[in-house]
C-alpha cells in the first residue's frame, strides 16, 4: 500500500503545529508585571470594602487571582521597602532605614546615598536568565537631588523611564503607556518581561485630572482629591492588562499588584495647598491624604500593621486560583527575589542567601498559617511615644511563627502579638508570655549583631566629600 499521501499530511500538520505552538519561553519563562503602588492602604481598594474609592481594574485582578491578606513589606516608608525587593535582602543589610534624600540627610541618619548596583539584584538575575526587563515610575533607590548617582539602567534593566532618580524625570502618568510599548516590543520578539511598574499614587503631591476629580464630584474635596488621584492610577492598570489581553499574553503572564508600605496620614488638622516636588512637579498636599488600613494600627512610617501591612494579590490564569482569598499565609517582600526568580527558573547565585523563601507553592494554592523563617525590621523611630503619632515609636520588630514582638529603640520596652490569631495587634501579651519576649528579643540582638555600623562600598556621593579632598 502506498503511503506517500499520509506522510506529506503528516509532515505538514507538524510543520503547522510548530509555527503554531507555544515557544519553550512561554512555557518554561512566563512574563512577570510587578505593580508597585505608593502609600496605597490596605483599604484603599473597592474589593477591600472603601467606602467610595473604585478600583475595578484592580478588582478585576482579585476576580481573576487571589487576595493575599497578610502580606507585609520590609519598612513603613519607601526606599527600605524597595530595596528589600530588589535584593531579598532586610533593607538595615544595607544601612538603608529610611527614605533616600538629600545627600546631609542622608550623612545624619547614617545610610548611603543610593542602593550598590553592586548587590544581588532581581532584574539582574532575572536579565542573566534571558527576560528583557525594564523599569518604569518611581525609583527612589536614591534621589533626583542626588545627581552622581547611579541610574535605573545599571541594575539590571534593559529599559527604564523613572522618576526619584538622577537624570531627566519621567512624568508621573507615564508609567502605563510606557510598559505597553515595552511589552509590544518584546512580543514581537517573542522575548519574555519582566516589568516593575512602580507608581507614584497615592504619594503626595497628589496630581489630579479634571477627568478624575468629575468622576467623584459629589465628595467633599480632599476625598475627592484622594479618589480621583486612585481612579486614575486604576485605570492605567487596566491599560496594560488590556494591552497583555489583546496581545494574547494574559495566560502567560503572572501580574502582582501591591504597595510599598500603609497610608501616609497628617498627624493633625492641616490646611489643604498645593506643594511642589522637585521629582514629580506640583500638586496637592498631606492634607488630601484619606488612605485607610482595613482596621490595622498606624500608617506610614509605622511598623505596626497599619504600617507594613499591605494589598497583595496575584493573577496568573490557569496557575494561581481565581477569586481566592488567602487570609492565613504570611508573605513577605523579601520573598519575591526568591519566589520570581524560581518562576522565572533563574539560577541564584551560589553564595547568596536570601532573607526570604520561595512562595511559589503558596501563590499556587498551598496556603501556610505560621511563619518559620524570620521576619526583621529596622527604622529609625523617635521615643517615648507621642500622642499624635501613637504608633509610630517601633525601631525593632521581628515576626518569627506565630509571634510578632515590636521593640523601641533602646529595647527597654516591647510589646508581643499573636500574629496568626491576632492580626489587627489588639492584645498585647508582653505580660503573659514573658519567655516568649526573651526568646525572641535574643533573636532580634543576634540579628542587630549581623548588621553593619556605617554603609559601605561605592554608595555616597561626591557631595559628601570637601573639593579637592580624597573619596573616603
Amino acid at each position: 500500500m502506498n503511503n506517500k499521501p499520509t506522510v506529506i499530511l503528516t509532515c505538514v500538520f507538524l510543520a503547522i503545529a510548530a509555527r503554531t505552538a507555544p515557544t519553550a519561553h512561554s512555557i518554561d519563562k512566563p512574563n512577570i508585571v510587578f505593580i508597585f503602588a505608593d502609600d496605597w492602604g490596605w483599604g484603599d481598594l473597592s474589593c477591600h470594602g472603601h467606602p467610595y474609592v473604585k478600583t475595578p481594574n484592580i478588582d478585576r485582578l482579585a476576580k481573576e487571582g487571589t487576595d493575599f491578606h497578610r502580606f507585609t513589606v520590609a519598612s513603613g516608608v519607601c526606599s527600605p521597602s524597595r530595596t528589600a525587593v530588589m535584593t531579598g535582602h532586610f533593607p538595615a543589610r544595607y544601612n538603608i532605614d529610611g527614605h533616600f534624600a538629600w545627600v546631609p540627610s542622608n550623612a545624619k541618619r547614617n545610610m548611603p546615598d543610593w542602593l550598590s548596583p553592586q548587590a544581588p539584584l532581581l532584574p539582574a538575575f532575572l536579565q542573566q536568565s534571558g527576560y528583557a526587563t525594564a523599569h518604569f515610575g518611581k525609583w527612589h533607590l536614591s534621589n533626583n537631588m542626588i545627581p552622581d548617582s547611579p541610574l535605573p539602567g545599571k541594575y539590571g534593566y534593559d529599559e527604564y523611564g523613572a522618576f526619584n532618580c538622577a537624570g531627566e524625570q519621567m512624568p508621573v502618568h507615564e508609567d502605563a503607556v510606557n510598559a505597553i510599548a515595552f511589552i509590544e516590543k518584546r512580543h514581537h520578539q517573542k522575548k519574555p518581561f519582566f516589568i516593575n511598574l512602580w507608581m507614584h499614587e497615592p504619594h503626595t503631591p497628589f496630581h489630579t485630572v479634571p477627568k478624575y476629580r468629575w468622576r467623584f464630584r459629589e465628595l467633599e474635596e480632599p476625598d475627592n482629591i484622594y479618589a480621583s488621584v486612585l481612579s486614575h492610577a486604576d485605570d492605567r492598570i487596566g491599560e496594560v492588562l488590556d494591552a497583555l489581553d489583546r496581545l494574547k499574553l494574559t495566560d502567560n503572564t503572572l501580574v502582582i499588584f501591591s504597595s510599598d508600605n500603609g497610608p501616609a496620614r497628617a498627624t493633625g488638622p492641616t490646611e489643604l495647598k498645593l506643594m511642589h516636588d522637585t521629582a514629580t512637579g506640583a500638586g496637592y498636599g498631606i492634607a488630601g491624604a484619606r488612605g485607610i488600613t482595613g482596621g490595622r494600627k498606624g500608617y506610614k512610617s509605622a511598623l505596626f500593621e497599619g504600617g507594613v501591612g499591605v494589598p497583595f494579590i496575584a493573577r496568573w490564569p490557569g496557575r494561581i486560583a481565581a477569586g481566592k482569598v488567602d487570609n492565613t499565609s504570611m508573605l513577605s517582600a523579601v520573598d519575591l527575589l526568591p519566589t520570581f526568580c524560581e518562576i522565572a527558573g533563574a539560577k541564584l547565585p551560589a553564595d547568596y542567601r536570601a532573607d526570604g523563601v520561595s512562595q511559589v507553592a503558596t501563590l499556587l494554592g498551598k496556603p501556610t498559617t505560621t511563619r518559620s523563617k524570620p521576619l526583621f525590621w529596622k527604622m529609625q523611630s523617635s521615643w517615648p511615644i507621642r500622642k499624635s503619632r501613637p504608633y509610630h515609636w517601633v525601631s525593632w520588630a521581628i515576626v518569627h511563627e506565630n509571634w510578632k514582638l515590636l521593640a523601641n529603640r533602646d529595647t527597654t520596652y516591647s510589646e508581643l502579638y499573636d500574629i496568626t490569631a491576632d492580626p489587627f495587634e489588639k492584645i498585647n501579651l508582653h505580660d503573659q508570655k514573658p519567655a516568649i519576649v526573651r526568646q525572641l528579643m535574643q533573636k532580634i540582638d543576634n540579628w542587630k549583631a549581623t548588621l553593619p555600623e556605617s554603609p559601605s562600598g561605592d554608595v555616597f556621593s561626591d557631595e559628601r566629600f570637601e573639593p579637592g579632598s580624597a573619596r573616603k
